[in-house]
């Protein structure tokens, strides 16, 4: 995220307070105390279409700044704007400027506050992705909700035969082909409870096979994709396979926008929270702000560094198709991380708290390794 700034001249700054059905606008002009409520107008491309048109006249064809906050109604308003020839920005919700004892909110009162802001220059953008990386995301987001899907539809099964003093042998691994026929050979001694069984059954498997659909589909998405290159080079981390790298960068998208590990590590909600007053320090539980999708995946790969630093014939295979400077980066990582792990339990350190700190330090070298692999049309200032 950055602050929105006022590098250009902007002959007007409009607030749009967006919902389903209508559009709230509000204009700020520069030199003038408060800004001006324009009214409604319905949320459709036409009526969106004659606003631009008739602020473009009111200001003598005047470069115009547009924002509104960042929600369900997505980036298709801001594609508009910004085809229209003026500027837009979509704003952090979280971020905007509040007032302790403010306890009225209509979208009159918020159309005029986001115009306000925006003049004066204290509302913060958030990045917007293109359509390319959008698709990306909305196949990964997909596979990921049904991944869900099939987790809840194994507890529910699970949950199920522990009621009637089914289980799997304490151990062994669940959902393989053993457990499978394990599954199929149960006999439940109430033929209705049967039913039910088959029930739970034949919703797992559906569910498997929708997240296996929609994964192959997300796998034949990847060659078309622009950061594809990319992807290569960030499996040679440890931790990340293919599908992880997909992930990470359909929802971080270019990397190169962060000037900083640090940023980025901020940015996903990995650094510690702190409230410090005088000469007091105190710090606490990481802030689980930004992109949640991200930071968990993160923290999903970092688990493997709880082993040995080592080269193995898998490790060596994922990476054959990483540049040679991904890899000299991903074996650094994995020297460093893998000693973190070692050094912090062995001190006692909860392996939770530890796995977080991990996934802090391989943000950082996700970062390294997509700056330097990021196609150069989609770098800061090409």
């Amino acid at each position: 995220m950055r602050a929105v700034g006022e590098a250009k001249e902007h002959a007007a700054y409009i607030g749009l307070d967006v919902h389903k059905e209508t559009i709230a606008v509000a204009v700020a002009e520069p030199g003038r105390d408060e800004p001006i409520y324009r009214g409604e107008i319905a949320n459709t491309p036409k009526k969106v279409e004659k606003l631009i048109a008739k602020l473009s006249d009111a200001y003598d064809g005047g470069l115009l700044l547009f924002c509104y906050e960042a929600g369900p109604c997505g980036y298709g308003l801001y594609r508009q704007l910004i085809a229209s020839g003026h500027d837009c920005e979509v704003v952090a919700p979280s971020k905007i400027p509040k007032a302790p004892g403010d306890r009225i909110k209509t979208d009159r009162r918020d159309a005029l506050k986001l115009a306000r802001l925006l003049r004066s220059g204290d509302l913060t953008a958030v990045w917007v992705p293109d359509r390319e990386q959008e698709r990306m995301r909305d196949l990964s987001r997909a596979r990921d909700d049904l991944k869900s899907q099939e987790r809840k539809a194994r507890q529910q099964l699970n949950a199920f035969l522990l009621r009637h003093g089914h289980h799997w042998p304490k151990g062994k691994t669940r959902w393989t082909p053993a457990h499978e026929n394990w599954l199929a050979e149960l006999k439940m001694d109430d033929p209705w409870e049967q039913v039910v069984l088959q029930t739970y059954i034949d919703a797992e498997r559906a569910a498997g096979e929708r997240v296996a659909q929609l994964t192959d589909q997300l796998m034949r998405a990847l060659p078309e994709w622009s950061l594809a290159p990319v992807v290569d080079s960030l499996v040679a981390l440890r931790g990340i396979d293919k599908l992880a790298a997909i992930v990470l960068l359909a929802e971080l998208g270019d990397l190169s926008r962060f000037d900083s590990p640090k940023q980025l590590m901020a940015f996903l909600g990995l650094v510690p929270s702190e409230h410090s007053s005088g000469g007091r320090r105190r710090q606490g539980a990481i802030t689980l702000t930004g992109n949640s999708h991200a930071r968990r995946m993160l923290v999903e790969s970092a688990w493997s560094y709880r082993f040995p630093a080592r080269q193995t014939k898998h490790l060596k295979a994922k990476a054959s198709n990483a540049s040679a400077e991904a890899k000299r980066i991903a074996w650094k990582a994995q020297v460093r991380l893998c000693g973190r792990y070692r050094t912090m339990t062995r001190a006692g350190k909860n392996t939770k708290l530890v796995c977080v700190a991990i996934a802090r330090e391989l943000a950082g070298f996700l970062w390294d390794i997509a700056r330097r692999e990021m196609p150069q049309p989609l770098q800061r200032g090409a």
